[in-house]
Order: C-alpha cells, then structure tokens, then sequence
C-alpha cells in the first residue's frame, strides 16, 4: 500500500463515516527510535461532507491505563467529538502499545523519554504535513505530562505547537517513602517482576502500562530525583517555553492534586499562561475529579465550551478573568 507520507511509511487503516463525523485512522511507523517496531495509531474527526473545511489541528493525548475512547467514545460522545462539530481538525494519539497502536519489541521498556524524544514529533511533523500548520494539543493526566516534557526537553517548539492545555497534570506530588532509598529499591525490583502493569486489574482503565513507565516514574520521584531524562533537565527547559499554556486543576482531584498543576504552569515562566480550577468555590456545579473534569455531563456543559473558547482566543472568556489566574506574561 502506498504511504499517505512523504516523512515515513504511513497506512490508511480505515476510513468511515459515524454518524455526523468523519473518522480516519493512519498507522504511523516513524523509524526514528532504536525500535524500529514502533507503530502509533492517529485517529483524525472531523465533520462529514467537510472535509474540506477543517479548521485549525488539535491533538488530543490520553493519560495512563487509557486510549483514544477518553475523547471519544463509540457513539460519538467527548471532547473529540465535540471539537469536531465545531471546526477544528481533531487528532486523536495513542501512545505505544494503547489502543490501535499494537505493541512493540520492546514494549517492556516505553517510557516517557521515548514518547517525547521520538513519537511527538514524529505525530506532530505529520499533522503539518497533512494541514500545512502547527497543532494546539491538549493532554490529560500523564497525557499532560507526556506534553509538558515535550516542550520542556525543546522536542514541541513553536514550530511544531501552537499552543499546550495540560489538565489534571501534575509533576511535583511528593510520595515522602519513595524518598527512602531502600524503599524506591524494592519497589524497583517488585516492578521488573511484571512486564507491564493491568490497568484493569489495579482498576485505572481498559489499558496496560509498560514497566518501564512506572521504573521512570520512581526515578523522578526518588531522593534528589527530578523530572527528566539522562540527558535533559525538563523541569528547567519549562522556563524557556514561549507557547501559550493554560493549565486546569480540579478542585476534588486526590490523585492530581489542583496546587501541583499550577505548580507546573507556574514554572513555565517565560509562556503566556492561565490556569483554571473546576469547582464550586470558582462558579461551577460541582467540584470536579480527576476523570469528570473531561468526562461528565457537566464537563460536556460546563468545561467543554472553556476549552472550545481557549482553542479560539488563547486565552479563557473575560467571565473567568478572576477564576483563572494570569501567570505568565
């Protein structure tokens, strides 16, 4: 079959109409990392019968444990979806070995520095080569962190992102025991035991998780540990981003605690920056959780449209001027 890329082998795996939405689906196979198996899954919506009429590109990026049906489930329901029906040309990702990505070689050992080193860009330089610009992209959970170490190692630069919305994202949670080392080496060698982590055994999601994800999480975490890679300091790339960012927490998130997203917003001092809590106290029906503040009836009402609007404007509506706090310049 012949490729839909002049950059590296891309193949149609489908192309449908569901519904109200246009949905094709390419396999990516980059052939830029030491596993040439690497396939990633790129799901594209957009309006049936205006194709022609796509409008600006967003890439939305799943957390753990979970896969594109995040954005968009079977009948046509989510933040993908909805994007859609309102212009935008939406790219659904799959990190290795989730979803309609199938599992490479060395699928034991995925880990963020090879999603940010090799698949973003990789996604991101197809994406312009479809649509002749940059993409704005949003991520969830460690879908956010995925993007915040993107454009901190440099690997998402303005020429690749227009702009990052990171929610429920968060770097800066302490787990004081993993600070022990005799408690992060046990926990290392518990983990190279597994090949991979249930998500629905541990009840987290429909996905698996690769072990060496949770061996890179415990090196952050650990004594003197620090978000990045052998190579890079991600953490202090942040200052050097210019993209505008908005970061949005929510207010009954346990897991991403709302204070360690602004956290990381706040070290993005050089962007153009806003962040936004979803909870009562700020004007909303409820205080959101980790899951709901993307995923709900009232995010469909009440998040979805902020999200619509800041893809629009970079900036949140003048309503929420006090809600969301103005950090960067």
């Amino acid at each position: 079959m012949q490729s839909s890329s002049e950059l590296f082998p891309v193949s149609l795996m489908s192309a449908e109409l569901r519904g109200d939405l246009s949905e094709d689906v390419y396999l990516l196979k980059p052939n830029n990392s030491p596993d040439s198996s690497v396939e990633l899954a790129l799901t594209r919506l957009g309006r049936a019968g205006a194709e022609g009429e796509r409008g600006m590109p967003v890439v939305l990026l799943h957390g753990s444990f979970s896969n594109r049906r995040f954005w968009y489930s079977p009948k046509g329901i989510g933040l993908g979806p909805y994007l859609a029906r309102a212009g935008f040309d939406v790219w659904i990702a799959e990190m290795r070995g989730h979803g309609l990505s199938p599992r490479n070689e060395n699928y034991r050992d995925n880990h963020v520095a090879q999603y940010v080193r090799y698949d973003l860009p990789a996604i991101a330089d197809f994406i312009i080569e479809q649509t002749g610009q940059a993409a704005h992209w949003v991520g969830h959970s460690l879908g956010g962190v995925i993007l915040a170490a993107a454009l901190g190692g440099g690997y998402l630069g303005e020429s690749r992102a227009r702009s990052a919305a990171l929610f429920g994202s968060q770097v800066s949670r302490i787990y004081w025991p993993l600070k022990l080392p005799p408690v992060e080496w046990g926990g290392r060698l518990l983990l190279r035991a597994f090949p991979y982590l249930s998500g629905r055994r541990l009840k987290r999601g429909p996905e698996d998780e690769p072990t060496g994800l949770a061996l890179e999480t415990l090196r952050w975490l650990r004594l003197f540990g620090r978000f990045g890679d052998a190579d890079q300091d991600w953490w202090a790339g942040l200052t050097q981003v210019r993209v505008p960012i908005l970061a949005v927490g929510a207010a009954a998130d346990q897991q991403d605690p709302a204070w360690a997203c602004r956290k990381l917003l706040e070290q993005c001092s050089a962007a153009p920056s806003q962040f936004l809590l979803l909870g009562k106290e700020n004007g909303f029906s409820s205080d959101f959780g980790h899951i709901e503040m993307l995923v709900s009836k009232e995010a469909q009402r009440e998040v979805w449209p902020l999200t619509e609007y800041w893809l629009q404007h970079l900036q949140l509506p003048a309503g929420f001027a006090e809600q969301a706090s103005a950090i960067g310049s």
